[in-house]
């Protein structure tokens, strides 16, 4: 592979150099008063400059990616300062289409907005605004939907009001539900009501996360719509990796922002660990800690590139 980049390089080196030959060919000529030549030098000139700064151009992003490749073997992020932000749009945008093509697939179901006051529906805009920045970052991205999703909705409105550029994310947006695009016998609803706790993940079930923020007072309102739609239902091992922390509110709740188990399954995706998804992303304040000595079972049989 290396040797395939240095006989490119060289390659290119090769062509720029001719072009730079060509220049001079063309500067002589014109300069020599060739009418009908001159005719056609200026647009020749400007044809081979653009073919020098495309060739260069791609010389300089090769030159990045090849740095990204390095940064993320050490388990850095694609905005590392050491990239361009041309570079890394790029590199942002490839795999969001990957994903769209062959990731795994992930669904934010918004059809209970209508329990919800415009404060939660405020509050779940800026959840999908950072679920998305997250899918953005991740080596291997989700592909992502938004179903129940209509235009004359509130939820629409605030994404819209709330998120800028939200109609160019790269993610679905369907009027659909999930039950509607999907088969019911591949769809695994997320909900912390459930009774089975999730393992791990299956490159070929969809997983959904009910579209609902901490402050509703619907306790069960997520595990309901499942039922309705005659789906499997899981939830996170919290209880399996985690324990209660004593505090002086003495609080405690396992109902998380859809951004937060977005972020964990992320993790747990790369990793193949939920105790290193849960201390990464599970919030301090929700009163839970990860159990001290616990050892994750071996999960690793499944990888968001396998999908």
């Amino acid at each position: 592979m290396e040797g395939n980049i240095q006989l490119n390089h060289v390659s290119d080196d090769v062509d720029l150099l001719l072009i730079d030959l060509d220049l001079d060919v063309v500067g002589e000529r014109a300069d020599q008063g060739d009418g009908q030549f001159s005719r056609n030098v200026l647009r020749k000139q400007r044809n081979w400059e653009r073919q020098v700064a495309a060739k260069k151009s791609r010389r300089k992003e090769e030159k990045e990616r090849r740095k990204l490749n390095r940064l993320t073997e050490k388990g850095d992020s694609v905005d590392s300062p050491q990239l361009s932000k041309r570079v890394i749009k790029a590199i942002v945008n490839e795999r969001l289409a990957e994903a769209q093509s062959t990731g795994p697939k992930l669904c934010v179901d918004l059809s209970m907005t209508d329990f919800m006051s415009d404060k939660e529906v405020s509050r779940l805009a800026g959840q999908i605004r950072r679920l998305y920045g997250s899918n953005k970052k991740a080596r291997r991205p989700f592909h992502v939907f938004l179903t129940d999703l209509t235009e004359d909705s509130r939820i629409y409105r605030e994404c819209i009001r709330m998120n800028e550029g939200f109609l160019n994310y790269k993610l679905d947006i369907r009027e659909e539900t999930c039950s509607d695009l999907f088969p019911t016998k591949t769809i695994v609803y997320l909900t912390p009501d459930a009774e089975e706790a999730l393992q791990t993940l299956d490159p070929n079930k969809v997983y959904v996360l009910g579209g609902l923020v901490d402050e509703s007072v619907q306790k069960t309102l997520s595990l309901s719509r499942a039922r309705a739609l005659s789906v499997q239902t899981a939830r996170l091992p919290i209880d399996e990796f985690m324990t209660k922390k004593s505090n002086d509110k003495n609080f405690h709740s396992k109902i998380l922002a859809i951004n937060q188990v977005f972020d964990i399954l992320l993790t747990f995706g790369e990793t193949g660990s939920w105790t290193e998804a849960l201390q990464a992303w599970f919030p301090p304040g929700k009163g839970y800690v990860v159990t001290s000595g616990c050892i994750d079972e071996d999960t690793s049989s499944f990888h968001l590139s396998n999908s």
